[in-house]
């Protein structure tokens, strides 16, 4: 037995000189263009998925995400804040999508958006994600309202066709949200400031970058 323990602890101390090795010595490869081993990908997936099931287990979504003025204000700030990771109905890919690792889902696909994940959604644009690319919405003064009106618009949008979402996006109010003081409504009016370059849809109608 004390052999035994005694092997277990060798094999550890050596396991955790290897690991400060490779941190200090800069091997460990962070590059975004290069993936995690199976491996490694499988361990931060599954911490992920329970660390995300835990938090969610006792978050009951609101019994009227289906209103439509919730889609339709959910619309606007998906637009927004989320179209250039999570695409849109007739938006393939994006710069930024193709360049982030781990790649952002699809939310535009039926496939990504489960009606009984309402309270997750929430509770991943409302905390993010470290080390993914997601940001916590909240941290930047969304209210959480505003967060369940994203994810009432996520529910529907898979359905859409392009035309209809466009159709959502120019009826919302744009990126409007209580939280920050003066940071509820970010396109731009008239007379107050540079009016806003993106375009319903987050496309940005300034000249500067083209390629």
């Amino acid at each position: 037995m004390k052999h035994f323990l005694m092997g277990v602890l060798t094999t550890l101390v050596i396991g955790v000189g290897v690991g400060v090795v490779a941190v200090y010595s800069g091997m460990v490869n962070v590059s975004a263009d290069t993936p995690h081993s199976p491996l490694v990908f499988r361990l931060i997936e599954t911490a992920r998925e329970h660390a995300i099931d835990r938090n969610t287990r006792d978050l009951t979504a609101p019994a009227n995400l289906s209103d439509a003025e919730r889609v339709r204000r959910g619309a606007g700030n998906y637009a927004a804040m989320c179209v250039g990771c999570h695409l849109a109905p007739g938006k393939t890919d994006s710069e930024i999508r193709m360049g982030l690792y781990p790649q952002p889902p699809d939310l535009a696909q039926p496939d990504e958006v489960a009606v009984d994940e309402a309270a997750r959604q929430f509770w991943v644009i409302k905390h993010g994600i470290k080390a993914s690319g997601m940001p916590a919405w909240s941290k930047g003064g969304i209210e959480d309202e505003a967060i369940w009106d994203l994810v009432a618009f996520l529910q529907q949008m898979p359905a859409l066709s392009p035309a209809q979402y466009l159709e959502l996006v120019e009826a919302s109010e744009g990126h409007s949200h209580g939280g920050i003081a003066g940071h509820g409504d970010m396109r731009g009016k008239e007379g107050e400031g540079e009016p806003s370059t993106v375009k319903p849809g987050g496309h940005d109608n300034s000249d500067g970058h083209t390629h």
